[in-house]
């Protein structure tokens, strides 16, 4: 196993992280709280003794199961030991200090820990911070430290690029996890929020390297040639790895792994991934992979970010993200994904589907690449709004909120 510092704290974690939110279940995936215990412990036992020594999980984490699980069955023993536990804030649950006491107290409770070893505040972006700001969470975070409750502060960011380096000026943040792969190269925070968040010695943790397994296959055919074509034979999950990983400005990723056979074949790759170590003709291969799928894409989306805010708080580029992933890769998953981000986890903790597009024009007045937005956002209401969706979606809000 690979081991990088971060320089800020001297703390050394493994390149690999294990992702708490896909773990196995006995139905349902993700979002389903039946986890499946005896797969999952053996799966995160396993990947700790072979180095890993970072576990990531969140509040809303199958439907808030998975720090439970977590606690009951790998913190409770010996293995709290040998890793490192980072949870997550729920910001769109919080409307008071109160709040963050309530919801900090628990998640202590379910991890059986003393202490979290990294904790951040989740899913923030410009807005959401200066709201958590203006509530006392610097304050907070400032106090879970000198308690001892927590060693690490950081932020998961889902804003715009713009929005970044004055979250990470605000504060005396240690991380900072942000999403990065071959396909998502400058969405959100991007390369140039990796870059910069690393300069300041912080420790930068990715978020989605395989996109939620998508970039592991099935693949498009023109994809899947590209591949089969290159002189060195990596599986994709490989070559998705080793890219992401190839960015010295990386600490860690955090894989979702819910299968024996996952876990090893990341570990094999983050054994030897090394920073900078991707020949230029492996640059090419993947450059070549990103063009392919951006040629399958149902909608044109940069996620600039400037036909925001819409007066109805639709998410527009976060809603053409999850068309062209129905596009692309799952359509299973990805209804699910827009479910859950258009109808839980929202700013204001209010649904906002596409369909609810007054058709005011204002978004397609401000977009640089001219799409036909009202359109498309048509097509996700017809394609991904069903009632199973909107029912699924204000049940997870009562559970989640009761959590």
């Amino acid at each position: 196993m690979q081991y990088r510092i971060i320089p800020k704290t001297g703390e050394t974690l493994s390149v690999l992280a294990f992702g708490c939110m896909r773990l196995p279940t006995r139905i349902g995936r993700e979002f389903s709280s039946l986890i499946d215990v005896e797969k999952a412990k053996k799966q995160i036992i396993e990947a700790i003794e072979m180095g890993v020594n970072y576990l990531d999980t969140a509040y809303p984490y199958h439907m808030g199961a998975s720090e439970s699980f977590l606690g009951e069955h790998i913190l409770s023993g010996s293995y709290r030991a040998k890793v490192n536990i980072a949870t997550k804030l729920p910001c769109w649950l919080v409307k008071s200090r109160a709040d963050m006491e309530r919801i900090f107290a628990k998640q202590m409770e379910k991890l059986s820990v003393s202490t979290i070893d990294y904790y951040l505040l989740h899913a923030v972006d410009g807005r959401t911070f200066r709201g958590m700001a203006d509530l006392g969470v610097l304050e907070f975070m400032d106090k879970l430290k000198s308690e001892g409750k927590i060693r690490n502060s950081g932020f998961s960011f889902h804003g715009t690029k713009d929005e970044f380096a004055p979250i990470v000026d605000s504060y005396d943040w240690d991380f900072a996890q942000v999403q990065y792969n071959i396909l998502d190269e400058h969405f959100q925070a991007g390369i140039e929020g990796i870059d910069y968040a690393a300069a300041k010695g912080m420790g930068v943790m990715v978020m989605e390297p395989l996109k939620g397994g998508s970039l592991a296959g099935p693949l498009p055919a023109d994809v899947k040639k590209i591949y089969e074509a290159a002189a060195v034979k990596r599986d994709p999950a490989d070559w998705a790895l080793r890219w992401v990983l190839n960015h010295q400005g990386v600490t860690t990723v955090l894989s979702g792994m819910n299968k024996e056979s996952q876990v090893r074949q990341n570990v094999y790759v983050a054994e030897s991934a090394e920073p900078n170590a991707m020949t230029d003709e492996d640059c090419k291969i993947i450059a070549a992979v990103r063009e392919a799928y951006m040629q399958n894409l149902a909608v044109r989306c940069t996620e600039c970010g400037y036909c925001q805010p819409c007066p109805v708080g639709i998410n527009i580029p976060a809603v053409f993200k999850n068309l062209n992933n129905y596009q692309l890769f799952s359509k299973v998953s990805a209804r699910v994904h827009h479910a859950v981000y258009a109808g839980v986890r929202t700013k204001d903790g209010l649904a906002h589907w596409a369909g609810s597009c007054v058709g005011c024009g204002k978004c397609e007045a401000r977009c640089p690449q001219h799409l036909e937005i009202r359109e498309n956002l048509k097509q996700v209401a017809s394609l991904m709004e069903g009632p199973l969706e909107k029912s699924g979606a204000a049940i997870a809000r009562m559970v989640i909120g009761k959590r």
